[in-house]
């Protein structure tokens, strides 16, 4: 399955209820399993963002799923990047024409 890493930031509304956030993260991981996909890692972090989270999903559709859905409920704003792992990047490179 294709992995994702993905960027989010609370917005003003997600930090208003802020207190609810792990509720809601274990919502999206519901989310990520019935659209067929999963969160391998989460992070909460300092720094540009507030959170991070590696994901493996079943293709890009599932994944812009998932991202819109996330937004949609307004207490977060995200950031998606389809990830490489080291085997496949192997093969890509092996490929370059």
């Amino acid at each position: 399955m294709p992995t994702y890493i993905v960027l989010a930031d609370w917005t003003e509304q997600g930090m208003a209820a802020i207190d609810e956030s792990p509720s809601r993260l274990d919502d999206a991981r519901d989310l990520a399993e019935s659209l067929g996909g999963e969160f391998r890692e989460f992070y909460m972090t300092m720094g540009d963002h507030d959170m991070v989270a590696m994901m493996e999903m079943p293709d890009d559709d599932a994944m812009a799923k998932m991202a819109l859905a996330l937004g949609r409920s307004g207490n977060v704003t995200t950031e998606t990047l389809k990830a490489f792992a080291e085997d496949e990047y192997r093969d890509v490179m092996s490929n370059l024409p």
